[in-house]
């Protein structure tokens, strides 16, 4: 809910300032305040670990940039549906069997659906979600590595500001009405605190915990909640169409899960 509800205020604010300035500062605003709460864990990296955290970092912040780059130019809950295909490809890899590969032609005739409802008006829009979606799957396999490095917050706010500085020479060019309206670097910044800091601290949270797959797997629940946020926060109302290309990418995913459950072990009762 937290990473829609800002994804929403960045797309209000699409009109007054560019989708790559909002993604810029997004990811500036994130790493200050994962900075701040995680002063504690900056000390004592390791040049293997700074390379982690910087490529996690560099990686997220191109997902960041290119999914708004493809928001300006789509609904939000398709964007989300097609931006999908990452976490559906990791996880299929993560297992394969034929179940697994059934999920995935679910998965990707869903992001097809989609994806041909763009094609003939806004195929750069469709690219754009596209490259997201594979940084997003980076994002997965990157970020559970530096998630379990066990250095808490701090990870996640390196690896931030390094992909702040990485993606400067695109967002900086159209951030110049940020600096002039306090309004609006606010709303920039509450957008980065959200989706970012929020979302991303619960994520390295949770991949600390479980593994890549069943990660890749529980984020079906975001295509769904990107609609409703869209639905409710920009009046972005899906057709019928539309309804059965995100239908079939939560089915895929819905069969991988169903698929999980099989393979873990059942405890076995207790003796006494």
């Amino acid at each position: 809910m937290s990473q829609y509800v800002g994804a929403t205020l960045a797309v209000l604010v699409f009109d007054e300032i560019s989708a790559a300035a909002v993604a810029w500062l997004r990811v500036i605003g994130a790493a200050v305040t994962l900075l701040v709460i995680a002063r504690h864990d900056l000390r004592g990296w390791t040049r293997p670990q700074l390379v982690a955290a910087a490529t996690f970092g560099i990686a997220t912040a191109l997902m960041n940039l290119f999914f708004y780059l493809g928001l300006e130019r789509t609904d939000l809950g398709k964007s989300v549906a097609i931006e999908f295909i990452g976490p559906v490809v990791v996880a299929a890899v993560q297992t394969r069997t034929g179940r697994n590969a059934f999920a995935l032609v679910l998965a990707v005739g869903g992001v097809c659906v989609l994806g041909g409802l763009e094609i003939a008006d806004n195929a750069l829009g469709l690219m754009f979600i596209l490259i997201a979606s594979a940084m997003w799957a980076a994002y997965i396999v990157i970020g559970s590595h530096v998630a379990r490095l066990n250095r808490g917050l701090g990870g996640l706010g390196i690896g931030l500001a390094i992909g702040a500085v990485a993606i400067a020479p695109i967002g900086v060019p159209g951030s110049g009405p940020a600096w002039s309206s306090p309004r609006l670097l606010m709303l920039c910044l509450v957008v980065g605190v959200c989706s970012n800091a929020i979302s991303y601290g619960i994520d390295q949270h949770v991949l600390r915990r479980i593994p890549v797959r069943r990660f890749s797997v529980l984020l079906a629940l975001l295509p769904v909640t990107a609609t409703f946020i869209g639905w409710i926060g920009l009046d972005q109302v899906p057709s019928p169409l539309e309804w059965a290309g995100i239908a079939l990418v939560l089915v895929g995913v819905a069969v991988q899960d169903r698929d999980e459950l099989q393979r873990e072990p059942v405890p076995l009762p207790d003796p006494g």
